[in-house]
């Protein structure tokens, strides 16, 4: 099979600093433009400057073991290049400062180069690589095969949901309600929840399925609610139950705006906390977007400046709290629970490099991580320590990611098939009736 030729966009490699890797025994080609944008984001503290760091440090390891004007080559077969553009229909190079004058947009410039090394040999397939929407339907009109870098996609309408429907023989629930668990010939993955249903009946069970019986079990009963909040819909009623379980130690709740993602998870923390006393405290982080911007711009201390962010958190810890006008006159707030040590407010900003043991951990809005940034967070958790990940895949405003390959929907993917993991979807809204009608019809 005829090698390829892949051009990547910057976007590619500050999105995966390992994506010339990624590309099998072909040719991969960097636009000598590519490399100076990726020095402008190497000062950065976010996720992007250590990602241009890295991609800065491939490439000058490459450097040494050839010339990259002419190619070097990688151990999976394939080879790297730094490529400039041609000026015109003579094939001339082109001083590459008056390359830069000539042009207001790099992006420009690494679509010149994408012809030229298109035009350098016609029996070779040049795809320009780049996660930029726009830039792929420019390159198609310039007649270049455009694509979007795909190696972390997943397929929203895919996305693991973490619970079935499973119809069984009434005797089958028969059975579940008089042992307590029953085998299911249904594959499952561990802690899928199941809406057991009867064939030709009305008998129904709510079961999880225990891997390391290979049985379904029945779900906690929660008529008393927590904190005050009973259960809606059974996906809610699976969502407390992951989030009650001492075993399971990551959570993710994936859901639209009103679904009870963030009240269920801040309910749970609050009376594994508090009242069962089986964590030290819980701790609620949101990503102040992008991660790693420094949040000094707001006046204030620390706290004051987290307002902001944090409101959507001290609205729900009101509700659970049961905040009447009356108290909240007197000056109580959510914030005695803060300074009694309780609950803690954390920036993911400075959470790099520190090690969390016994809390109970909510991310909310994780949608807005990349994969490696939630690798990062994970990595903190101590001894005892559960995490929970909240968010909306379609609710993204990172400009670097989208619903496919954010950190959110990588974690669901990636630990749907570990014991120590659990998963729901929430789809049905409960905020007000008129929060659900604006998701359905907006």
């Amino acid at each position: 099979m005829a090698k390829k030729n892949y051009v990547l966009d910057t976007n590619v490699l500050l999105h995966d600093p390992r994506a010339m890797y990624a590309f099998a025994d072909n040719h991969v080609v960097l636009p000598i433009y590519v490399i100076e944008e990726i020095d402008t984001f190497k000062k950065d503290i976010s996720e992007l400057g250590r990602n241009a760091r890295q991609v800065a440090r491939q490439i000058d390891d490459h450097r040494a073991n050839g010339g990259l004007a002419v190619g070097v080559p990688l151990e999976n077969g394939g080879t790297i290049r730094v490529a400039l553009g041609y000026a015109g229909a003579n094939g001339e190079r082109e001083p590459l400062r008056e390359v830069a004058r000539s042009s207001q947009r790099m992006d420009n410039l690494i679509l010149d180069v994408a012809l030229a090394i298109a035009a350098e040999d016609a029996n070779v397939r040049t795809i320009l690589v780049t996660k930029d929407v726009n830039m792929r339907i420019r390159g198609d009109a310039l007649g270049l095969h455009a694509v979007d870098y795909d190696a972390e996609q997943i397929v929203i309408d895919e996305l693991y949901a973490g619970a079935a429907e499973v119809e069984v023989p009434g005797a089958t629930i028969d059975a579940f309600y008089a042992d307590g668990q029953v085998a299911i010939d249904t594959p499952c993955a561990p802690n899928q929840y199941m809406h057991l249903k009867g064939a030709g009946g009305g008998q129904t069970a709510l079961a999880r399925f225990d891997s390391a019986t290979g049985a379904a079990v029945p779900i906690r009963k929660l008529q008393g609610g927590v904190w005050g909040i009973r259960p809606r819909n059974k996906e809610q009623h699976y969502a407390l139950d992951l989030l009650l379980s001492d075993d399971i130690k990551l959570v993710t709740l994936v859901g639209k705006a009103g679904t009870g993602k963030t009240l269920l998870a801040l309910a749970a923390g609050l009376h594994k906390a508090l009242e069962d006393q089986t964590f030290q405290k819980l701790l609620v982080a949101r990503p102040i977007f992008p991660l790693g911007r420094d949040i000094g711009y707001l006046p204030g201390d620390i706290e004051e400046k987290l307002n902001p962010w944090m409101q959507p958190i001290y609205d729900n810890m009101e509700l659970l709290l049961g905040m009447n006008k009356a108290e909240r006159k007197e000056g109580r707030s959510p914030t005695e629970l803060f300074e009694l040590g309780y609950v803690e407010i954390e920036p993911l900003t400075y959470i790099r490099g520190r090690s969390l043991p016994n809390v109970f951990m909510i991310v909310d809005e994780a949608q807005n991580l990349t994969p490696h940034e939630i690798k990062t967070i994970l990595t903190r958790a101590g001894d005892g320590t559960k995490i929970v990940l909240t968010g909306d895949p379609y609710q993204i405003d990172n400009p670097y990611i989208d619903s496919s390959n954010n950190g959110l929907t990588t974690v669901v993917e990636r630990f749907k098939a570990e014991a120590i993991a659990g998963h729901i979807t929430l789809t049905k809204g409960e905020r007000s009736e008129l929060a659900e009608l604006a998701t359905r019809v907006l």
